[in-house]
């Protein structure tokens, strides 16, 4: 294979179609520096449902630790929030049946990973919506902004 042949296949290859699924979908991190690996997501308007991926590559357990990634209207995070201190660890931190609540993971620990799946009929053009761990303070810094794409 030539030069000019080689190049024309990689160049096929970096330009060709990403399947729909693999846009509809993203992986996150949540660090021991209680930190998100992303402060955005963008969700592409051709989604019908969308699966978020936490991943926990840190060394703490869930108890000293522990994220999870809850999506709600960026208005709610704070009650949200509030109101899930309350619930504990075996709620994940969250109130048993908030409606604010979106979507959300289970509470992860070091090694551990979980997925959640919505459907994206649930956000609204215009409206500004958040991500963040509902584990004790740690929205305080472990949050970022969900969009819709174009």
């Amino acid at each position: 294979m030539n030069a000019r042949t080689l190049i024309a296949a990689l160049f096929a290859l970096a330009t060709a179609p990403v399947w729909a699924n693999d846009a509809c979908s993203t992986d996150i991190a949540g660090t021991d520096q209680m930190t998100y690996d992303k402060s955005e997501i963008v969700i592409p308007k051709s989604c019908k449902t969308f699966t978020v991926t936490l991943k926990h590559p840190g060394e703490m357990p869930v108890s000293v630790m522990g994220h999870n990634w809850v999506l709600a209207k960026t208005d709610d995070l704070e009650g949200i929030d509030a109101d899930g201190q309350d619930a504990g660890e075996s709620n994940n931190y969250l109130k048993p049946g908030d409606s604010r609540v979106l979507a959300h993971t289970r509470l992860i620990g070091a090694g551990e990973q979980d997925s959640v799946t919505f459907d994206t009929a649930l956000l609204k053009a215009g409206t500004a919506y958040s991500f963040f761990c509902s584990y004790p303070v740690h929205a305080n810094v472990m949050k970022g902004e969900v969009k819709l794409g174009g």
